[in-house]
């Protein structure tokens, strides 16, 4: 019994292998810890190591493997001279669209001559234009000014839920403003009834509502994934088609999802925005008076430009398949939907409604009469 406790004790002083091998060594003194002997390396230590690229952190996910808390973005041009002129471009395109949309919002909501359907819906979409900008051009103009970036696992998943939510609710909301351009020019008399507030509540509601619940699900479907390797992502933002590709999970659902609502967003609402003006084109034809053709078509010609730049720009970006040369438009393309289209768009219902430029005038002229007088012709 003796000889057993002493046999126990003299193994506990000694350190055992944690692979099973027989012990060889007495544990370390206190002035020997700064100084360990050298072991080697298990065989699954160097795949450990390997996986640790720059934008990796070592966090264990529940599979026991590494998970990227961080991605790498690209820069939307690597040349100094030209990074510094994009960088002065964006931030006035992203200034403008600050500017433009806000003012557009002012306008429709202290002018009561704009409280109608029409206008109600275009201040919907300059809050949208508004959200969507500052989604993404801050972290561009960030890029340039370091010449590329990073974005946290968070921020990135932040950024595509926002840029999604708001890319489907334009869309959504460019049909609903074309379905309200029909019934005004092709049911006139039935327009107060068939657009009133109820019901263009219950539209806006429906636009906001749907989205949320599509971007929602997308956003849960890509959390589920593991990105376990690559981390650099080849734009300069995250999106969906982008974030599949660097994923080492099984991405068939996700990919199900995006093909689903690709044809709803995209297609289906395309094909109503098409009968929808296919109508009003033909009711404007069979208009007797050359002024009322006039008035109706000013009416649409701005909604069937926005929706025109804006299909054009989404259904390049999403429908149609990507390739090497594919992916580099692809950048430009995104630009002109996050940062060009926002800014664009209150500049064409502007120039284009007599109503709104009268609106406008008389903000601008609050705003100019705090700091000094100033007169507006036009």
């Amino acid at each position: 019994m003796v000889a057993g406790s002493a046999h126990l004790q003299q193994r506990a002083s000694r350190c055992v292998d944690p692979v099973g091998h027989a012990p060889h060594q007495e544990l370390p003194t206190p002035h020997t810890l700064s100084a360990p002997p050298h072991r080697p390396m298990p065989p699954w230590a160097g795949l450990a190591v390997s996986q640790r690229l720059p934008g990796l952190t070592p966090q264990m996910s529940a599979n026991n493997g590494t998970a990227v808390e961080e991605f790498v973005l690209q820069s939307f041009s690597e040349e100094p001279g030209p990074r510094i002129l994009f960088l002065a471009v964006f931030l006035l395109l992203y200034l403008g669209a600050l500017a433009g949309n806000a003012l557009i919002v002012t306008a429709i909501s202290l002018h009561p001559g704009l409280h109608t359907p029409m206008y109600f819906f275009l201040t919907n979409l300059a809050i949208l234009d508004i959200v969507c900008t500052s989604t993404v051009v801050p972290k561009l103009l960030e890029n340039l000014a370091l010449k590329g970036g990073t974005i946290t696992y968070q921020g990135c998943m932040t950024q595509l839920f926002f840029l999604t939510w708001t890319l489907g609710a334009e869309l959504l909301l460019l049909t609903v403003m074309a379905y309200d351009r029909y019934v005004a020019i092709c049911r006139p008399l039935h327009y107060s009834r068939l657009m009133g507030r109820r019901v263009c509540a219950l539209l806006a509601g429906s636009v906001w509502a749907i989205t949320v619940a599509n971007t929602s699900v997308h956003t849960g479907l890509l959390t589920r994934l593991t990105f376990c390797g690559r981390n650099q992502i080849q734009h300069f933002l995250c999106e969906i088609p982008t974030l599949l590709l660097l994923s080492c999970s099984p991405t068939t659902l996700n990919n199900v999802m995006m093909v689903l609502a690709d044809m709803y967003f995209g297609v289906v609402n395309f094909l109503l925005t098409l009968a929808s003006y296919a109508y009003i084109i033909a009711s404007i034809v069979r208009m007797r008076s050359a002024t009322g053709r006039q008035r109706a078509f000013s009416t649409c010609s701005s909604h069937l430009l926005v929706v025109t730049l804006y299909y054009s720009t989404v259904i390049y970006t999403y429908i149609l398949p990507g390739s090497g040369s594919s992916l580099e438009n692809g950048k430009v393309v995104a630009v002109l939907y996050t940062a060009v289209s926002p800014t664009l768009n209150p500049l064409i219902y502007s120039l284009r409604n007599k109503d709104v430029k009268v609106a406008l005038g008389k903000v601008l002229s609050c705003i100019c009469g705090r700091h000094g007088p100033c007169r507006l012709t036009g």
